[in-house]
Protein backbone atom coordinates (compact mmCIF):
# COMPACT_ATOMS: atom_id res chain seq x y z
CA UNK A 1 0.00 0.00 0.00
CA UNK A 2 2.39 2.72 -1.24
CA UNK A 3 0.18 5.80 -1.15
CA UNK A 4 0.48 8.47 1.54
CA UNK A 5 -1.08 7.37 4.84
CA UNK A 6 -3.91 9.40 6.34
CA UNK A 7 -5.87 8.63 9.49
CA UNK A 8 -9.66 8.98 9.44
CA UNK A 9 -11.66 9.18 12.68
CA UNK A 10 -15.44 9.74 12.57
CA UNK A 11 -16.55 11.69 15.64
CA UNK A 12 -19.73 13.39 14.46
CA UNK A 13 -22.21 11.50 16.65
CA UNK A 14 -24.32 13.35 19.19
CA UNK A 15 -23.65 10.84 22.00
CA UNK A 16 -27.31 11.00 23.04
CA UNK A 17 -27.34 7.57 24.72
CA UNK A 18 -24.74 8.59 27.28
CA UNK A 19 -26.03 12.12 27.85
CA UNK A 20 -22.60 13.43 28.82
CA UNK A 21 -22.02 17.20 29.27
CA UNK A 22 -19.04 16.96 26.91
CA UNK A 23 -18.25 15.01 23.73
CA UNK A 24 -18.17 11.25 24.23
CA UNK A 25 -14.76 11.24 22.58
CA UNK A 26 -13.37 13.10 25.60
CA UNK A 27 -14.60 10.53 28.12
CA UNK A 28 -11.80 10.38 30.73
CA UNK A 29 -9.68 7.27 30.97
CA UNK A 30 -7.41 7.36 34.04
CA UNK A 31 -4.23 5.30 33.89
CA UNK A 32 -1.17 5.70 36.12
CA UNK A 33 -2.70 8.85 37.64
CA UNK A 34 -2.90 10.53 34.23
CA UNK A 35 -5.95 11.60 32.22
CA UNK A 36 -6.36 10.49 28.64
CA UNK A 37 -9.58 10.94 26.66
CA UNK A 38 -10.72 7.78 24.95
CA UNK A 39 -10.22 9.27 21.47
CA UNK A 40 -6.52 9.78 22.16
CA UNK A 41 -6.04 6.01 22.05
CA UNK A 42 -6.95 5.75 18.35
CA UNK A 43 -4.85 8.83 17.60
CA UNK A 44 -1.90 7.00 19.16
CA UNK A 45 -2.78 3.84 17.21
CA UNK A 46 -2.51 5.90 14.03
CA UNK A 47 0.69 7.77 14.82
CA UNK A 48 2.36 4.56 16.04
CA UNK A 49 1.57 3.07 12.64
CA UNK A 50 3.09 5.90 10.61
CA UNK A 51 0.17 8.27 9.98
CA UNK A 52 1.37 11.87 10.09
CA UNK A 53 -1.96 13.46 9.11
CA UNK A 54 -5.25 12.63 10.85
CA UNK A 55 -8.73 13.85 9.93
CA UNK A 56 -11.48 14.07 12.55
CA UNK A 57 -15.01 14.21 11.13
CA UNK A 58 -17.06 16.18 13.65
CA UNK A 59 -20.42 17.91 14.01
CA UNK A 60 -20.88 21.61 14.62
CA UNK A 61 -20.93 21.19 18.43
CA UNK A 62 -17.54 19.51 18.95
CA UNK A 63 -15.60 22.62 20.01
CA UNK A 64 -14.17 20.88 23.08
CA UNK A 65 -12.73 18.12 20.91
CA UNK A 66 -10.97 20.71 18.75
CA UNK A 67 -9.79 22.48 21.89
CA UNK A 68 -8.15 19.35 23.24
CA UNK A 69 -6.43 18.06 20.10
CA UNK A 70 -5.71 21.39 18.41
CA UNK A 71 -3.56 21.09 15.31
CA UNK A 72 -2.04 17.82 16.50
CA UNK A 73 1.40 19.16 17.38
CA UNK A 74 1.31 17.75 20.93
CA UNK A 75 0.45 14.32 19.52
CA UNK A 76 3.14 14.15 16.86
CA UNK A 77 0.91 14.64 13.84
CA UNK A 78 -1.12 17.15 11.86
CA UNK A 79 -4.86 17.14 12.59
CA UNK A 80 -7.60 18.48 10.32
CA UNK A 81 -11.30 18.74 11.06
CA UNK A 82 -14.24 18.25 8.71
CA UNK A 83 -17.80 19.11 9.71
CA UNK A 84 -20.31 16.48 8.60
CA UNK A 85 -23.25 18.22 6.97
CA UNK A 86 -26.73 17.04 7.91
CA UNK A 87 -28.27 14.79 5.25
CA UNK A 88 -31.92 14.22 4.47
CA UNK A 89 -31.53 10.70 3.11
CA UNK A 90 -34.32 8.41 4.27
CA UNK A 91 -32.49 5.09 3.77
CA UNK A 92 -32.55 2.85 6.82
CA UNK A 93 -29.06 1.90 8.03
CA UNK A 94 -27.71 -0.40 10.72
CA UNK A 95 -24.79 2.04 11.05
CA UNK A 96 -26.57 5.41 10.68
CA UNK A 97 -24.37 8.32 9.67
CA UNK A 98 -21.10 6.39 9.47
CA UNK A 99 -20.84 6.24 5.68
CA UNK A 100 -21.75 9.91 5.34
CA UNK A 101 -19.19 10.81 7.99
CA UNK A 102 -16.42 8.92 6.22
CA UNK A 103 -17.34 10.42 2.85
CA UNK A 104 -17.39 13.93 4.33
CA UNK A 105 -13.59 13.78 4.30
CA UNK A 106 -13.42 12.69 0.65
CA UNK A 107 -11.66 15.88 -0.46
CA UNK A 108 -8.84 15.23 2.04
CA UNK A 109 -8.43 11.45 1.81
CA UNK A 110 -8.85 10.76 -1.92
CA UNK A 111 -5.76 9.34 -3.53
CA UNK A 112 -4.32 8.21 -0.18
CA UNK A 113 -4.18 5.05 1.90
CA UNK A 114 -6.84 5.51 4.57
CA UNK A 115 -6.46 4.14 8.10
CA UNK A 116 -9.90 4.21 9.70
CA UNK A 117 -10.56 3.77 13.41
CA UNK A 118 -13.38 4.75 15.74
CA UNK A 119 -13.01 7.53 18.32
CA UNK A 120 -14.63 5.61 21.18
CA UNK A 121 -12.48 2.48 21.10
CA UNK A 122 -9.32 1.16 22.69
CA UNK A 123 -7.37 -1.26 20.51
CA UNK A 124 -4.29 -3.33 21.15
CA UNK A 125 -1.64 -3.77 19.88
CA UNK A 126 -0.80 -0.08 19.77
CA UNK A 127 0.54 -0.23 16.19
CA UNK A 128 -2.55 -2.09 15.04
CA UNK A 129 -2.66 -0.35 11.66
CA UNK A 130 0.97 -1.24 10.94
CA UNK A 131 0.01 -4.90 11.30
CA UNK A 132 -2.69 -4.39 8.65
CA UNK A 133 -0.30 -2.70 6.25
CA UNK A 134 2.39 -5.34 6.74
CA UNK A 135 -0.13 -8.12 6.02
CA UNK A 136 -1.29 -6.58 2.74
CA UNK A 137 -0.68 -8.46 -0.49
CA UNK A 138 -0.27 -6.65 -3.82
CA UNK A 139 -3.81 -7.47 -4.91
CA UNK A 140 -5.47 -6.30 -1.68
CA UNK A 141 -7.52 -3.12 -1.66
CA UNK A 142 -9.16 -3.29 1.79
CA UNK A 143 -7.68 -4.81 4.96
CA UNK A 144 -9.96 -5.49 7.94
CA UNK A 145 -8.43 -5.70 11.41
CA UNK A 146 -10.28 -8.46 13.26
CA UNK A 147 -10.88 -8.91 16.97
CA UNK A 148 -12.63 -11.73 18.85
CA UNK A 149 -15.96 -10.61 20.32
CA UNK A 150 -18.51 -12.18 22.64
CA UNK A 151 -21.46 -10.02 21.56
CA UNK A 152 -21.73 -10.37 17.78
CA UNK A 153 -25.06 -8.55 17.78
CA UNK A 154 -23.14 -5.32 18.40
CA UNK A 155 -20.53 -5.65 15.66
CA UNK A 156 -19.81 -6.17 12.00
CA UNK A 157 -18.94 -9.86 11.87
CA UNK A 158 -16.60 -11.07 9.16
CA UNK A 159 -16.89 -14.26 7.11
CA UNK A 160 -13.49 -15.16 5.61
CA UNK A 161 -11.66 -18.21 4.31
CA UNK A 162 -8.43 -19.88 5.47
CA UNK A 163 -6.38 -17.55 3.26
CA UNK A 164 -7.93 -14.50 4.91
CA UNK A 165 -10.03 -13.58 1.88
CA UNK A 166 -13.21 -11.89 3.05
CA UNK A 167 -16.42 -13.35 1.69
CA UNK A 168 -19.01 -11.19 3.45
CA UNK A 169 -19.67 -8.72 6.26
CA UNK A 170 -22.66 -9.64 8.41
CA UNK A 171 -23.65 -6.59 10.41
CA UNK A 172 -24.94 -7.07 13.96
CA UNK A 173 -26.42 -10.55 13.51
CA UNK A 174 -28.85 -11.81 16.15
CA UNK A 175 -27.26 -15.26 15.84
CA UNK A 176 -24.05 -16.38 14.14
CA UNK A 177 -21.22 -18.87 14.40
CA UNK A 178 -18.71 -16.20 13.35
CA UNK A 179 -16.23 -15.22 16.06
CA UNK A 180 -14.40 -12.18 14.68
CA UNK A 181 -15.57 -8.63 14.07
CA UNK A 182 -13.80 -5.86 12.20
CA UNK A 183 -12.56 -3.09 14.47
CA UNK A 184 -10.41 -1.00 12.16
CA UNK A 185 -9.73 -0.83 8.43
CA UNK A 186 -7.00 0.18 5.99
CA UNK A 187 -8.00 0.83 2.39
CA UNK A 188 -6.56 2.05 -0.90
CA UNK A 189 -7.95 4.91 -3.06
CA UNK A 190 -10.11 2.51 -5.10
CA UNK A 191 -12.33 1.90 -2.10
CA UNK A 192 -12.47 5.62 -1.29
CA UNK A 193 -13.91 6.14 -4.78
CA UNK A 194 -16.35 3.25 -4.32
CA UNK A 195 -17.51 4.69 -1.00
CA UNK A 196 -17.90 8.14 -2.50
CA UNK A 197 -19.93 6.80 -5.40
CA UNK A 198 -22.23 4.83 -3.11
CA UNK A 199 -22.86 7.76 -0.75
CA UNK A 200 -22.81 10.74 -3.11
CA UNK A 201 -24.46 9.28 -6.22
CA UNK A 202 -26.36 6.16 -5.14
CA UNK A 203 -27.38 7.50 -1.70
CA UNK A 204 -26.48 4.24 0.06
CA UNK A 205 -25.96 4.86 3.77
CA UNK A 206 -25.33 1.36 5.15
CA UNK A 207 -21.56 0.89 5.49
CA UNK A 208 -21.80 -2.92 5.65
CA UNK A 209 -23.82 -2.90 2.42
CA UNK A 210 -21.23 -0.64 0.79
CA UNK A 211 -18.46 -3.07 1.73
CA UNK A 212 -20.44 -6.10 0.60
CA UNK A 213 -21.21 -4.43 -2.72
CA UNK A 214 -17.48 -3.86 -3.23
CA UNK A 215 -16.74 -7.52 -2.42
CA UNK A 216 -19.42 -8.70 -4.86
CA UNK A 217 -17.91 -6.48 -7.55
CA UNK A 218 -14.53 -8.15 -7.10
CA UNK A 219 -12.67 -5.76 -4.79
CA UNK A 220 -10.18 -7.88 -2.80
CA UNK A 221 -10.79 -7.65 0.96
CA UNK A 222 -8.39 -9.31 3.39
CA UNK A 223 -9.04 -10.23 7.02
CA UNK A 224 -6.17 -9.92 9.49
CA UNK A 225 -6.52 -11.33 13.00
CA UNK A 226 -4.41 -9.14 15.29
CA UNK A 227 -1.91 -11.08 17.43
CA UNK A 228 -3.05 -10.71 21.02
CA UNK A 229 -5.53 -8.14 19.83
CA UNK A 230 -8.09 -6.63 22.18
CA UNK A 231 -10.92 -4.25 21.41
CA UNK A 232 -13.07 -2.22 23.82
CA UNK A 233 -15.67 0.32 22.83
CA UNK A 234 -17.56 2.96 24.76
CA UNK A 235 -21.20 3.10 23.70
CA UNK A 236 -23.36 2.42 26.75
CA UNK A 237 -23.06 2.75 30.52
CA UNK A 238 -22.68 -1.04 30.74
CA UNK A 239 -19.69 -0.87 28.40
CA UNK A 240 -18.22 2.02 30.40
CA UNK A 241 -18.47 -0.08 33.58
CA UNK A 242 -16.86 -3.07 31.85
CA UNK A 243 -14.06 -0.90 30.47
CA UNK A 244 -13.43 0.69 33.85
CA UNK A 245 -13.24 -2.72 35.51
CA UNK A 246 -10.86 -3.99 32.81
CA UNK A 247 -8.55 -0.99 33.20
CA UNK A 248 -8.51 -1.26 36.97
CA UNK A 249 -7.52 -4.92 36.66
Amino acid sequence: MPEELIGLIPAAGKGIRLGLPYPKELYPIIQNNHYKPISQFVVENLTASGAEHIVFVINETKHQLIGFFGNGYRFGCNISYVVQEQRGDSNVSTSPGLSHALDSAYHLVKGKTVLFGMADTIMEPKDVFRHLLDAARPEDRVILGLFPVTRPEKFGMVDFDQEGVVRQIIDKPAQTSLQYAWGCIAWLPEFTEHLHGCVDRQHISDFALIMNNAIEQGTPFRAVILPGGTYSDLGTYEEIAELDQKLRA
